[in-house]
Formats: C-alpha cells, sequence, structure tokens
C-alpha cells in the first residue's frame, strides 16, 4: 500500500487507507440497505418523477451546505475539522484535523461535494422507504433554499440603492 501511496502522492504523505475505510462503510451501508429493502418484499418505485429528482436535488444541495459550513452544526464537525475563519454568506470555512481516519472524515464533513453524496443516498433511500415523507423533507429544504436565494436577492437590492 504505502508504494502505491507514494507513486499515488508524488512525494506527499497521503494515506489512502482512510479512504478505502470511508468507501467500504458508503458501499456496506447501501449494501445493508439494498439487502433489508429487498427482504421487505416491497417494489422499487418504477420510476421517479422529474419533480421529485429536482426536489431531493435542491434538498441535498441545501442538506450539504447546511452540515458542512453552516456555524449552528459546527459542532457536528468539530472532533474531525478546524476552524479556518469565516466563508462567505455566514458560512464557515473549516479543514480537516489530525490524521488517519480522523483527518478523512474530516475531509467528508468539511466538502459540500462529497457529502453531497453520501446525504443525496440516504435522501434516496429515504424516497424509496418513506416517499411521502422524503417529499416533505425535501420540500422543506427546497422552501429553505429559495428563501436563501431571496435574502441573497433582497441584500443585493439594499446594497445597490444605498
Amino acid at each position: 500500500m504505502r508504494q502505491v501511496e507514494s507513486g499515488y502522492a508524488s512525494g506527499e504523505p497521503i494515506e489512502l487507507k482512510p479512504y478505502i475505510g470511508l468507501a467500504a462503510t458508503y458501499g456496506s451501508l447501501v449494501a445493508v440497505f439494498a439487502l433489508l429493502f429487498r427482504r421487505s418484499g416491497r417494489p422499487l418505485p418504477e420510476r421517479v418523477p422529474l419533480v421529485d429528482i429536482a426536489v431531493l436535488g435542491v434538498a441535498t444541495f441545501k442538506l450539504s451546505r447546511l452540515l458542512t459550513r453552516d456555524r449552528v452544526t459546527s459542532f457536528l464537525r468539530a472532533p474531525f475539522t478546524k476552524y479556518k475563519g469565516p466563508g462567505k454568506a455566514q458560512e464557515v470555512m473549516e479543514e480537516p484535523r489530525g490524521e488517519g481516519a480522523q483527518h478523512a472524515v474530516g475531509e467528508l464533513v468539511a466538502c459540500p461535494f462529497c457529502s453531497a453524496q453520501w446525504l443525496g443516498t440516504a435522501l434516496a433511500c429515504g424516497y424509496v422507504v418513506a416517499p411521502r415523507a422524503t417529499r416533505v423533507v425535501g420540500a422543506a429544504l427546497t422552501a429553505v433554499t429559495v428563501a436563501d436565494g431571496l435574502q441573497y436577492a433582497h441584500t443585493a437590492l439594499q446594497e445597490r440603492f444605498d
């Protein structure tokens, strides 16, 4: 593994084992869900309407920003990240801390793009098991995203005319 890591990182010390652990955890969770769902005997939806895909997409975006950048959820990330400073739009910027698994989890919880895969999968699993409840959660997160956009637009207009 060290040879693979050194060839991959071009001299920088990058541990790949913790990322293997994260990928294995993700794959295992998806496999367990699929197995339990199959055993339940319930059918998968024949199709997912475009509107549901859009709502789940916006909800995944908002949830990933909320969990990776929001000041109020920083206590969840604190064991794995270090505060770097304020970001734009009242968000915070953090970087992973520690080594090994702690660092890898820090990468995951500080990156909205990385965590979106996990959160989108969780919402998709919710949609398969409880589509109505998942639509409500998705609609709420989508409404918050729209409200955020309106807040930014309002602030931009105020600044323009002040």
